[in-house]
């Protein structure tokens, strides 16, 4: 009987589980074949037969992490009543999620290909898709609190929404550098005391820092469309 023919002696769904948690801990570089087929209790030609190539494992792997890893990350977007909720409680279930003891810390997506010279290019770009599917998924709430008026008009809801993400995928990396649950939620702290400060009487928004030209500065916009300024840090935050 021909391997073609022959039925599989293991569970293929468990086994894409498996190679979905050495990817999400070595990264694709980082995962030879060694380490895939022993966690996935097959062989080299079973892995292939099954799944065709390493890109092929990956690129299944990454999307079933997706569809079942950390997915409460995005919910406080769709429940959360105000925009400053929302973001605080993504970064609170972020610092939550990445700190698992029994999964690997971090972020498949934010650290599965860092390293882009030594990955075929269908897997940068898959991984390039989510990162963007994820900050659209920021951007469209700070949308529908500008719709609604929560904040005011002239925000710039895409750099706030790239600022929060890039704190997300810095976390990933405190996480993966053994960062605990208590360190996360402090640098979720101090970011998001950043966002939704509002003065409704001078109608103005105390953006996230850098998205200005001055280093250490926030960048304060007009809800009437009035011209821009810069205050320092402590002016507006209280730090």
């Amino acid at each position: 009987m021909s391997d073609k023919g022959r039925p599989r002696s293991f569970d293929r769904a468990d086994a894409l589980m498996r190679a979905m948690q050495v990817f999400w801990e070595k990264g694709y570089e980082g995962a030879s074949l060694t380490a895939l087929t022993a966690a996935m209790g097959i062989n080299a030609p079973s892995l292939y037969a099954a799944f065709g190539c390493k890109e092929a494992l990956y690129l299944e792997a990454m999307e079933l992490y997706v569809q079942t890893v950390g997915t409460e990350i995005w919910a406080p977007l769709e429940t959360a009543p105000t925009a400053r909720e929302a973001v605080n409680g993504f970064l609170l279930a972020t610092a939550e999620a990445y700190s698992q003891p029994d999964t690997p810390h971090g972020c498949l997506i934010a650290l599965g290909g860092l390293h882009q010279a030594a990955i075929p290019e269908a897997v940068c770009e898959a991984l390039t898709r989510h990162r963007t599917e994820n900050m659209d998924k920021l951007r469209h709430r700070l949308e529908a609190a500008i719709a609604v008026g929560e904040l005011p008009g002239g925000v710039d809801a895409g750099a706030i929404a790239t600022f929060y993400a890039t704190v997300q995928h810095g976390m990933s990396i405190l996480a993966r550098d053994g960062g605990s649950y208590e360190a996360l939620k402090k640098r979720r702290k101090r970011r998001n005391g950043r966002l939704g400060r509002v003065d409704e009487k001078r109608g103005v928004i105390a953006c996230p820092a850098g998205l200005g030209n001055s280093p250490g500065k926030l960048e304060v916009q007009s809800g009437r469309g009035k011209s821009t300024r810069l205050l320092p840090l402590e002016r507006i935050s209280g730090a």
